[in-house]
């Protein structure tokens, strides 16, 4: 939550700034803060296993350290709090209205683990101004439904095939075993990932709010950029707009 609090204060200081370089000082406030946050969560306790080790192997004590729990849905919800201020900065979305506004933006259950990625200015307008009725919950309520057949009728029954062909010994795994392990797990991943973004999509329209496809039959696809375009839209939408174009990406690059 003080996170959460930090970045709706900072982006109203960013939106107020005086000129493009008190922005940016304010971006790269933001921006640093939630990287920090994501490395000490993710790495924290692999760092300082690994430290102790060091330590105990030149007769040292190790450092007494409690667990550090990693909160759920950490990378998502940082993704969203990145493009948030991006946006804010780039004057491309306004600041949340208010502290309780944001915190549902970056706190949205439905999608907090797996995704799609949300983009404020694609949410905002719902936050406002929800639209609840019978047709979306009846839509919410079938679209979870295929999600979760596609999750546990599909994915976790091929992928037991695909779990089985990948113990086997190397010494049995003829040329057809491959290739079934190959094609399975190629079907379990699509329906996991797919399923999941179903789920979330059908979840947040029994709330009242649409979220963007994720998915858009990408084993149809007839090239590699084609397959990209429609394999778990919102990130490779979130990469190219906030870090391969930023970065020089078509020569359209802001920070280079």
């Amino acid at each position: 939550m003080l996170s959460i609090a930090f970045d709706y204060f900072l982006s109203h200081r960013m939106s107020r700034a005086a000129s493009a370089s008190r922005r940016r000082l304010f971006l790269h406030i933001g921006v640093g803060s939630n990287l920090l946050l994501l490395i000490y969560y993710k790495y924290a306790n692999f760092f300082v296993a690994e430290g102790n080790k060091f330590l105990m192997s030149l007769g040292l004590p190790g450092l007494p350290w409690g667990e550090v729990l990693l909160p759920i849905g950490i990378s998502f919800f940082t993704f969203q709090k990145l493009s948030y201020l991006v946006d804010v900065y780039r004057q491309t979305a306004a600041p949340a209205r208010s502290l309780a506004n944001y915190a549902l933006f970056v706190s949205f259950f439905p999608q907090l683990i797996a995704g799609p990625i949300v983009r404020y200015y694609d949410i905002s307008a719902q936050i406002e101004a929800r639209s609840h009725n019978l047709d979306s919950f009846t839509y919410g309520v079938y679209r979870f439904s295929v999600g979760l057949a596609k999750k546990v009728l599909i994915a976790d029954c091929v992928g037991l095939v695909a779990d089985h062909v990948f113990e086997m010994d190397p010494g049995q795994r003829t040329i057809g075993y491959a290739w079934l392990g190959i094609l399975s797990y190629s079907v379990q991943i699509y329906f996991d990932f797919s399923g999941y973004s179903d789920m979330a999509i059908g979840l947040a329209s029994m709330c009242g709010f649409r979220l963007l496809e994720n998915f858009n039959c990408p084993y149809t696809a007839k090239s590699f950029t084609d397959f990209w375009r429609r394999w778990h839209i919102s990130l490779s939408n979130w990469m190219r707009e906030y870090l391969y174009i930023p970065l020089g990406g078509n020569r359209r690059g802001q920070f280079r």
